[in-house]
């Protein structure tokens, strides 16, 4: 990961910062810790510091106390841009708990609330505003914070504002320009995962060129991973339940289709399991009622999307199981970390069917802008005022949805042919000789098509693997330095390629020789493997064999185990 740019100043020796006795003190009296975590110190010095800072740190390691601390000491408002309505709540009602003033704005809120949230913002001083990006672009709510602009701004679940992001979300887009409208506060931005790539992406899109990174990896040896391969749908559904009334404790099952979701529901209510669901076609008081029957320890399974999860905090979680392969390794690692934040063992378990492959690459056939529809949007700009808002181009557009509308505007933003004000309206540029064409801007999306697909694929090794489970996460993330194994996940425990152990008695030493040549391994042969069939090669790749067997069963050895048939 990038280190920060400068040294560091303490805020002991740097004056007008918080000493560390101010922070311990805060820290048992108020939050009730004797200490700090990990990378918390050095995130907490960072934000008082004054700077950008990325926190990259796995899922239950503490992240939000490296605002609230900072925000106790800070002398105004910090605002955090949450991109969920269900953690929002949540941690308002720790804070309050907390005696910590914050207040939310979201479409959750009564008439009333809202009111009285607004009301207290206006007052100004020492609080934490909770809002959406959505809510962040709006001209009113710009107006609100001005004239007492926030002194730090949190970006919650980072990642989302990157292109390359697995949880993309194109209001994140707009983060940047109300962050410019309000004076520039100081930027803190937390995710528990961010590839090289995605660090890049976030560091570009905040124009945060001076971003101080601070990662504190991502292995959490309280995880379990494992993967079950499976042949068709019904022994899929067999291995299900097996796990869920051979694992004790509450758990999460998540599937990557409603349908999906639904039918496996149903199934498990019918065998009289206490499970409730959560997907994004319920209707929102629907989908509360079920998070709160598995938040309170009513129902002891939660059956759902991707919808369901993110800043979720159930320490006692004790089991994740995948009935469907996810689109990449960012969101498997995300979704199966909500498993054991208490710290004590929980089991990670993906369940591998080949055809479920099918069911993400029809995710990925996704509409990006195209060239036309950039120019479409230009020459509709040139009907509109010098100056204008991107609703009133929505509605010389009705045909482009509104988030596919703020992408396409980003694009002509990055591309020099838009800018944006402070009070976030648009005006056209005239193209330079260096401006690139529509094409060029639009190839960004083909560019990030293609990773897309090669994620799915990398996923799908994974899957595939023989290797320590946790070694091939740490190398995706780039985060493995002289990690080896972590003697705990399937293939660790149960080496599959591992030939039985000889008696020293049986082994007869031969007389010193030439060594023979290494038998070829080629794409389309057949080969042999201990303990396996006779499979066919599918791709070979520096010491990994991937091998398909009978029953469309495919797995990756290392080279050494491989042997011609």
């Amino acid at each position: 990961m990038a280190a920060p740019a400068t040294a560091m100043k303490d805020p002991l020796t740097d004056p007008g910062r918080a000493p560390r006795r101010a922070i311990q003190r805060l820290l048992r009296s108020v939050f009730g810790m004797q200490r700090l975590r990990a990378g918390q110190q050095e995130v907490i010095d960072s934000v008082l510091a004054g700077r950008d800072t990325l926190a990259i740190m796995p899922t239950g390691s503490g992240k939000s106390l490296c605002y609230q601390l900072p925000a106790s000491l800070l002398p105004g408002a910090t605002l955090v841009v949450s991109p969920l309505i269900s953690l929002m709540k949540d941690q308002l009602e720790k804070l309050h708990a907390l005696g910590i003033t914050a207040v939310q704005l979201n479409s959750s809120l009564t008439r009333a609330e809202e009111d009285d949230a607004l009301a207290t913002i206006a007052r100004g001083g020492k609080l934490i505003i909770f809002c959406t990006p959505e809510r962040l672009a709006m001209p009113e709510f710009l107006a609100l914070l001005s004239p007492a602009p926030p002194v730090l701004a949190v970006i919650d679940e980072a990642h989302c504002i990157s292109q390359w992001g697995h949880d993309f979300r194109p209001a994140y887009l707009e983060i940047a320009a109300a962050l410019r409208a309000l004076g520039r506060p100081p930027v803190l931005a937390l995710t528990a995962t961010a590839t090289e790539e995605v660090t890049a992406d976030i560091r570009a899109q905040l124009d945060a060129t001076r971003l101080h990174v601070v990662s504190t990896g991502i292995y959490r040896a309280n995880l379990r991973y494992r993967v079950i391969q499976v042949t068709n749908a019904g022994e899929k559904q067999d291995e299900v339940l097996r796990l869920l009334r051979e694992t004790p404790g509450v758990g999460i099952v998540y599937a990557a289709t409603v349908k999906a979701v639904e039918d496996l529901t149903a199934r498990l209510e019918e065998l009289g399991e206490s499970v409730t669901c959560y997907h994004g076609k319920l209707a929102a008081r629907e989908r509360q009622q079920h998070q709160d029957l598995f938040m309170g320890g009513e129902r002891r399974i939660m059956v759902a999307t991707n919808a369901f999860g993110m800043g979720i905090d159930k320490p006692d979680t004790r089991f994740v199981i995948h009935v469907q392969v996810p689109a990449n390794l960012e969101a498997y690692y995300q979704e199966s970390g909500r498993a054991g934040r208490d710290g004590l063992p929980a089991d990670c378990t993906l369940l591998y069917f080949q055809e479920d492959k099918r069911v993400q690459q029809f995710f990925l056939a996704k509409h990006y802008p195209t060239a036309e529809e950039l120019a479409a949007i230009v020459a509709a700009a040139q009907e509109l005022p010098a100056t204008f808002r991107a609703d009133a181009l929505q509605a010389a557009l009705p045909e482009f949805s509104e988030g596919h509308l703020k992408v396409c505007l980003k694009l002509l933003k990055d591309g020099k042919l838009l800018r944006q004000d402070r009070k976030l309206g648009y005006s056209l540029k005239a193209p330079s000789a260096k401006t690139p064409t529509y094409a060029q801007l639009a190839q960004i999306y083909v560019d990030k098509q293609e990773r897309d697909k090669q994620a799915l694929e990398q996923m799908v090794a994974y899957a595939q693997s023989g290797l320590c489970r946790w070694k091939l996460l740490l190398d995706y993330f780039g985060d493995a330095g002289d990690f080896e194994r972590c003697c705990t996940c399937d293939n660790c425990l149960s080496p599959p390629a591992l030939a039985q152990p000889m008696a020293l008695d049986d082994i007869v030493l031969p007389e010193l020789s030439a060594a023979p040549p290494v038998p070829l391994i080629t794409v389309g042969s057949r080969v042999r493997v201990p303990r396996y069939q006779i499979g066919t090669v599918l791709s070979v790749a520096g010491d990994q064999v991937t091998i398909a067997f009978p029953e469309n069963t495919t797995r990756t050895f290392m080279a050494e185990f491989v042997a011609p048939a």
